[in-house]
């Protein structure tokens, strides 16, 4: 028998589609003089390779190995746009992951990109706390009992649980996601969330019971959540996590974060892997016979290009420049190209490069419009930008527009804030800044009736939320903008008080004029199915008499649409749109 029992890890997560490298930036110091240091790094080419390396290495040193994805391979580029989901799995089957958790994003649209993802994939997709007990047995995407998803079993509260040998003995891995996915993503209605703490508990006290004692949770929980599961489920050897983008390893000599590879927490090692698949995970593993890890050593590490853009304020000298790439060089988080990476990334890249990139490349080059000025995205409004972002209300007026060119009769659009994902900059906006970059989730619009009473509540819970004047703050993302509506919000009033002031705006005789929203009254809006389902602090909306599902027009092709009738976005939107005040709270 043998009590050595090692493991060689590779980990990925939160890759968001981003087949290609992705540009990074460092901050490097020479003489005293600071530098902004540009590279591209990872993909899935580069990734396939390093864990292709890491697979041979552990087999020559008699190691177990395990590739892990910490979840939300979906949406994020162009890719995922075009594709929706499919090249994601050609090309996660070329990676081949021993195992990948559900992400949120998974989920967006509900259960059939699921359930396509499952038919497509050679590996097992783990999400011990899906419940799909309660699931319609005759629903075209049904999920249950799929033989690659390692889901709830409701009988025993545990999740099901995938084993891969370790030495003389088994890793039992468990797949955990968020219980809060009916908040934050569009599971089906019969789709269930169990309590992920719980489920691990439990899953990990049958493991026990059976004599399994090393335990791998594979989580999508995020960096504060996998904390807490390790301090208040005793038992689990290891936490491989995503969700909350953290990049783990010594890079402050870099400019990036200086959070400990492997970090503890009540003897438990939590591994995240930063985003966008720009860097991999890689460790050597020891544990005891009981299931304690022993030892962990190894890093996060970017994958480079050879070649880097320099920027400062003083001449780039070729001294300057090779000083900082040996700067680059000698970190030991960096991995640089190699002559042989041609070779053996052929495939990968050839995959992509004939059969997913024409297609992107054909966005680039579509032309919609032309912006005269930046326009900037800020979440919430601050003093520089007191009515905050400067697209999210061209995007509300895209959505209001477009709807009435349907001959559906509107009074307003509200949007939330992280519905809008980044600035434009001045000059022309292609299709791909719009599907790939600005509004990359095809969200169908949806159409209500509500009394003025909630809008009311909508908008102080929306911004209550946004910036945690309450209790159960989800976020900036919450925060409101409107085109037709117009308020004023005052965060030292009690709750319930906050809108002072909420307006619509009417047309009469062929003039438009501001008045008050009457509590009685019924109006109608157009909002984001997102965030007409009630996420974020817009539950309120739920309250509404009728919604109705706008078939025929997604939130990024009203935008497009919008910009192609009016050949980019000309004018200055009135500072009306949005006005808040006394953000601060109490």
């Amino acid at each position: 028998m043998t009590n050595r029992y090692s493991l060689k890890l590779a980990h990925i997560n939160d890759t968001h589609s981003h087949f290609d490298p992705s540009r990074v930036q460092f901050l490097l110091t020479h003489e005293q003089q600071s530098y902004e240091v540009y590279s591209h790094s990872g993909g899935y080419a580069r990734i396939g390779y390093r864990v292709q390396q890491a697979r041979h290495q552990a087999a020559n040193a008699g190691q177990d190995f395990l590739f892990l994805h910490g979840g939300d391979s979906f949406q994020g580029t162009l890719y995922f746009n075009q594709f929706q989901g499919l090249a994601n799995a050609d090309l996660l089957n070329r990676l081949a992951p021993d195992a990948m958790v559900l992400g949120n994003h998974e989920i967006d649209a509900g259960n059939q990109p699921v359930k396509q993802f499952l038919d497509t994939i050679n590996f097992p997709l783990l999400a011990g706390n899906m419940d799909l007990s309660q699931e319609d047995p005759h629903k075209q995407a049904k999920l249950a009992n799929h033989p690659r998803l390692f889901d709830y079993d409701v009988v025993s509260r545990t999740a099901k649980v995938l084993l891969k040998p370790l030495g003389d003995k088994q890793l039992a891995i468990i797949g955990i996601t968020l219980d809060q996915m009916k908040e934050i993503a569009r599971p089906d209605e019969d789709t269930y969330f169990a309590d992920a703490i719980a489920t691990t508990a439990n899953t990990v006290a049958k493991l026990n019971a059976e004599g399994i004692d090393h335990i791998l949770v594979l989580s999508h929980l995020g960096w504060d959540k996998d904390k807490v599961l390790a301090r208040e489920v005793p038992g689990i050897s290891l936490i491989v996590g995503g969700h909350s983008h953290t990049l783990q390893g010594e890079f402050s000599a870099i400019g990036h974060s200086a959070l400990p590879y492997g970090y503890r927490v009540e003897d438990t090692p939590i591994l995240h892997a930063g985003k966008y698949a720009e860097t991999l995970g890689l460790c050597d593993i020891e544990f005891d016979d009981k299931g304690r890890v022993t030892s962990l050593v190894g890093h996060n590490y970017f994958m480079l290009d050879e070649h880097l853009i320099i920027e400062g304020e003083q001449e780039v000298t070729a001294t300057i420049y090779s000083a900082l790439k040996q700067q680059l060089m000698a970190h030991p988080g960096v991995l640089w190209n190699e002559d042989q990476w041609d070779e053996e990334l052929s495939e990968i890249n050839q995959v992509i490069a004939q059969h997913y990139r024409p297609a992107i490349d054909a966005l680039e080059h579509q032309v919609l419009g032309f912006v005269p000025k930046n326009l900037i995205h800020t979440r919430l409004p601050s003093k520089a930008l007191p009515h905050g972002s400067e697209i999210a209300p061209w995007v509300c007026k895209s959505i209001y527009h477009e709807t009435r060119r349907l001959n559906l009769q509107v009074d307003f659009a509200l949007h939330n804030a992280g519905g809008v994902r980044q600035s434009l900059n001045k000059g022309t906006v292609t299709m791909a800044d719009v599907l790939g970059r600005l509004l990359p989730f095809a969200l169908p619009l949806v159409k209500y009736h509500i009394q003025g009473r909630y809008l009311y509540q909508t908008l102080e819970s929306a911004i209550n939320s946004a910036t945690n004047n309450s209790i159960t703050g989800t976020g900036a993302g919450s925060f409101p903008y409107t085109y037709g509506l117009k308020y004023c919000y005052d965060g030292r009033q009690p709750l319930g008080r906050r809108i002072l002031q909420l307006e619509i705006l009417t047309e009469i005789a062929g003039e438009t004029q501001w008045h008050s929203v009457m509590p009685d009254r019924l109006y109608c809006g157009v909002s984001s199915a997102y965030t007409a389902s009630g996420k974020e602090g817009y539950q309120d909306l739920l309250k509404a008499e009728k919604q109705v599902s706008i078939e025929a027009l997604t939130l990024p092709q009203a935008f497009i649409r919008f910009m192609q009738r009016e050949e980019g976005l000309n004018g200055v939107m009135p500072p009306h749109v949005v006005y808040t005040s006394h953000l601060d709270g109490l």
